[in-house]
Formats: C-alpha cells, structure tokens, sequence
C-alpha cells in the first residue's frame, strides 16, 4: 500500500492538533462545570429527540420486515464472542420484543417514569444488538451507549410527565456534568471518525468515495459531476476536516451556529447519497444541539411568547445531606471516568493487533469507522474427512440468509464462526470429525481480489478469540 509523505498533510495538518483540543476541552470544561448546574432545557429536547428517533428505529424494523430477516429467518446467527448464551425469541416474540421498545421509547420521550423506560429500553435494545453481529452498525451502538447514560442522567428534570406528576416547574436545572458528558460521547464519535479517515486510501486515492459516488451519476444535475474524480477527492477531504474540527467549531461561540448549519448541510447530503445510513445523521443532528447554550429552548419559548421564563427551581442541597451527596459524588465520578476511559481505549484498541484494520478488521467494531472501506468477497468452503477419505465443496448460502452470506464473506471472524457452523453440521451427520479449509477472495477499495484466508488451515480446530488471526493474508499491495 502506497505510504503518505509529510507533504500530503499540507492542508489537514492543523486539522489533527484541532481534533485533540475538540476532545481535550470536551473533557476538560466537563471536571471544571462538575459541580455547577445548568438549565435542563436543552437536555429535555434532546430526551424528547431520542426518544422519537427510538421510535423511528423500530417503525423502520417493522415496516421492511428486518425482524423477520435478521432475527427469525436465520438458522445460525453470529453472536459476539462470549455472548452465544443470548438467543432471539421464538416467533412472535421478537415482535413483542420491538413493539415494547417502541412503547418504552415514547416513554422515553414524554419522559413518563424516564429513568424506568431509560434502563429498560437499554437493557432491550442492547440485546437485539448482541443477537447477530450482522446487523451491527454504528448509530445502534451510539443508541445503545446513550440509553445507557440516560439512565444515570436526571434528563426528565424539564418539559416531562414525571417533573409535572410530581409538581415541579416546568423549567428545571440539572448538574452541569449530564450535558458535558452527553457532548462528550458525541465528541468521540466524530474525532475516531476523523481519525479513521486519516489513511492512504482515503486522502490519497479518494477510495471508497470513487466508488460509491460512482452510482449516484444518474441524479439530475449533480450527477455528471459525482462521476469526476475531482468530487471524489473533496469529499474525502472535506470528510476528514469535518469529522476532525466540527466539534472545536461548534465549542466556539462565535462559530457555533455556523458550524451547526454546515453539520446539518453535511448530514443530510450523506442521508441523501448514503441511504443504507438510516437514523444516523439525525441522531447525530439531534444531539449536536446540546453544543448551544443549555436554555435555548426556553429562550426560543420565551420569545415566541413575547414573555420571559424563568428557570424556578434551584435544587438546593441540603446540609444534612452533604455527606452522602459527596459520596454519591465521588461514586459518579469513579462511573464516568472508568465509561471514558473504555470510550478512548475501543477505538483504538486495532493497535494491539498487526496488519491493516481496514482489511482484517480485527478492532474494527465499536471504533466509529463510519463509512469507510468498500469491501466485497466471496468464500468457499472444503471439507475433508480424513477417515474416510471424503471431501466435500460447501458454500455459505447453504447454510445463511443471503444477507449473512454478504457480511460474512469479508469478516474473518464471521467466516471462522461459519467454519464451525459446518463442521458441527457434518458432526450431526454421524460424520467423524472434519476438517474445513475456506477459499476467501476479497476485494478491497476497489483492488484486485486476493486471499484473506490462508487456505491449508483447518479452521474447524481453530478457537475463535481475541487473539490475532495469525491464519489470515496481508492485502494486496497494488494501489486501488
């Protein structure tokens, strides 16, 4: 693979220092605004955002019968390693299943018995995600992480069922800490996301955006142009400056709503060209809001009313209680900082492993790689019976839907997993223990098709861990 030289960072250099301090000062003005309280008006709205988009997610389920394809047509399905325990429930149970985050997501968003609904809806949707690693993707990871936060943040302290069945005020305040954490997790998503991008591959060869942009050369107007390579060129690195600086742009106050109006423009050009994208850019929309001040809301209610609200409730604490708050305080502090501190060290977590992320994949999950390799491959299998001497030509799709089929045959660990699925059928068979060997072709980023498996290993006596694949093939060096 073609290396980059320090000249072809003239124009993102600063880009990468920007992206440090977007992330440090996230961080930082988070301990400094600890033990501070600020409105909770704007957490309200984003409650009320995430709740409808919770909404939204499981319409989109029902409506093109993912729950049927992903959940109750497979025969096998690739869970997360140590997690083979969690199973789908049996027919109209997985149904139940989503209805009820439907039901627990407007809860959410009205903010009815929020903390109950919060845990539940966590609980609920993080278990759909563990049931098949083929429908990972990187928005239901981030739903996942902010319903879980959700259920520690007091979000329901403002424009809730629950602040007017127990007689608060409309406007309330929370402690400064629930907005910048909320930030915070945002911030990661866009700087590993910038960080991502930061490969040769990308800035260099403008790839995948060349492809992709290549299907959307029929759109009236703009189209002839998304075929130039030139357009592929300034999306990538118009890409990788907005994932690394958005955030610094929009803790600025002078840039701020500047920034939010180019956010905006930049997510929905991806939603209109990437459609496979779902919710994402406006969950990411959504939560970008919380970078204003936290009483726009009740400063836009305030104006539109022509008469100013005021925020009534203070909280006080109560003397008695400073010990046990203190406690409750430091507790907090342990939860928050061991929650960051695994949010940096995931994304970075490839480094541990040798080889090129983007090929073996193996820390590529979790890691905020949105949008970023173009892969399709086609795998094989051979059986061998060293008893009787028998061998056997074996393809996925005899064994997975067709969409398990797609995934797996560009992730290593979904083809060992499949190796195994096929040596437990053959078991079943009366069949003496087998040994199965794949023929893995894969392209990447457009290159030419090369080996990803090395094809003289069993695969069927290798244990699928965390350890690096030492049975898989470097990538073809040839540019794309």
């Amino acid at each position: 693979m073609r290396q980059m030289s320090a000249g072809h960072f003239a124009t993102i250099s600063g880009a990468i220092p920007w992206a440090a301090m977007s992330a440090s000062c996230v961080w930082v003005e988070a301990r400094i605004a600890v033990r501070q309280r600020v409105d909770a008006a704007a957490l309200a709205v984003f409650r009320i955002v995430f709740g409808l988009l919770g909404v939204l997610i499981v319409a989109r389920f029902f409506a093109y019968g993912w729950i049927g394809e992903l959940y109750i047509e497979p025969a096998h399905h690739f869970t997360y390693l140590g997690f083979g325990w969690v199973k789908p429930w049996p027919g109209w149970g997985m149904y139940a299943h989503f209805a009820a985050l439907g039901l627990l997501a407007l809860g959410i968003a009205a903010g009815y018995r929020y903390r109950l609904c919060a845990l539940l809806f966590f609980l609920g949707f993080t278990y759909v995600e563990l049931l098949d690693k083929t429908a990972y993707l990187n928005h239901y990871y981030f739903a996942a992480l902010v319903s879980l936060l959700m259920v520690f943040l007091p979000l329901n302290r403002s424009l809730s069922v629950d602040a007017w069945l127990q007689s608060r005020t409309l406007w309330d305040t929370v402690p400064a800490g629930t907005l910048w954490l909320l930030r915070g997790q945002l911030a990661a998503v866009y700087v590993f996301a910038g960080i991502a991008k930061l490969n040769a591959d990308w800035l260099l060869e403008a790839q995948p955006l060349r492809i992709w942009l290549q299907d959307h050369t029929g759109l009236p107007l703009i189209g002839p142009m998304l075929g130039e390579a030139w357009t592929a060129y300034a999306f990538s690195w118009t890409g990788a400056f907005f994932d690394l600086t958005i955030v610094g742009w929009l803790m600025w106050r002078r840039t701020r709503a500047v920034a939010y109006a180019v956010l905006v423009v930049f997510h929905l050009l991806t939603y209109l060209l990437f459609t496979e994208i779902g919710v994402f850019p406006w969950l990411m929309m959504g939560t970008a809001l919380l970078f204003f001040p936290p009483d726009w809301p009740r400063r836009l209610v305030s104006k539109v009313r022509r008469q100013r609200i005021f925020t009534i409730s203070k909280s006080p604490t109560n003397p008695m209680e400073t010990g046990r708050h203190n406690r409750i305080t430091a507790l907090a502090a342990a939860a928050v900082t061991l929650f960051v501190v695994v949010q940096v060290l995931l994304p970075l977590r490839h480094y541990a492993y040798p080889g090129n992320v983007r090929w073996n994949e193996e820390g590529y999950r979790f890691a905020w790689r949105v949008l970023l390799t173009e892969k399709v491959g086609m795998v094989e299998y051979r059986v061998y019976d060293p008893v009787a001497g028998r061998r056997w030509r074996v393809l996925p799709e005899d064994y997975l839907t067709p969409l398990q089929t797609e995934r797996m045959a560009t992730q290593p660990d979904m083809i060992l997993e499949t190796a195994h699925i096929i040596a437990r059928d053959f078991a079943a068979q009366g069949y003496e223990p087998v040994q199965v060997f794949a023929d893995v072709f894969v392209s990447m980023n457009g290159r030419a098709n090369s080996r990803l498996v090395d094809p003289g290993v069993d695969l069927a006596a290798v244990n699928n861990s965390f350890a690096p694949k030492k049975w898989l093939l470097p990538p073809a060096t040839s540019p794309p």
